[in-house]
């Protein structure tokens, strides 16, 4: 799936279709569809150099529009459908755990889920289940986000066709290191 998807990309570079397709599949990634964004987005951005800060920025919109999509649904629909959407999750009482935490810490939790590799997905419902304030889930999903997108345009102009590379070779280190730092800023608050 990961191949076809890279031959898709090579044809869209050069598509006046461009950047809405990225924001529609930033969007479905951050709702439905379980492959990184990064697999297509550091492929396009090594291609489209002069549009580089472009294609964050429209990743970034896809993403966020996504993600409040998964809070409406978390907002209206979560007493309706909670026996599935705990079904999600490995264990239901980590769904109730994700919505306390989310009265709790709400902003540093869903800054934390989007910039480290847990499914944005949780962040998304938790938040309009513990019904977290609609406009502190927007700013920090787009701080997170923002984080994520633009910090790969920056890989990219300053490594350039070896960002590819890089990223999977430091994806694990800088994830962890990343989510230590997340993790202690958020205890800390």
């Amino acid at each position: 799936m990961i191949h076809y998807l890279q031959n898709k990309t090579k044809q869209l570079v050069d598509s006046p279709k461009l950047f809405g397709v990225l924001m529609i599949m930033s969007f479905l990634e951050s709702i439905i569809v379980p492959i990184p964004l990064e697999t297509i987005l550091i492929p396009l951005m090594q291609a489209k150099r002069k549009s580089i800060w472009l294609l964050a920025f429209w990743a970034t919109v896809g993403c966020v529009l996504g993600a409040i999509v998964g809070y409406l649904v978390g907002y209206f629909l979560f007493e309706t459908f909670s026996e599935q959407i705990a079904s999600w999750f490995s264990d239901p009482q980590q769904l109730k755990e994700v919505t306390e935490q989310m009265q709790v810490k709400g902003f540093w939790y869903v800054l934390s889920i989007g910039l480290v590799p847990i499914p944005f997905q949780i962040a998304m419902l938790a938040a309009g289940a513990a019904k977290y304030s609609f406009v502190m889930f927007i700013v920090a999903t787009f701080i997170a986000r923002s984080l994520r997108y633009f910090g790969l345009a920056l890989l990219v102009k300053l490594v350039g066709n070896q960002a590819e590379a890089l990223f999977k070779k430091y994806k694990l280190p800088t994830t962890i290191g990343i989510t230590l730092i997340v993790g202690i800023v958020w205890f800390a608050s």
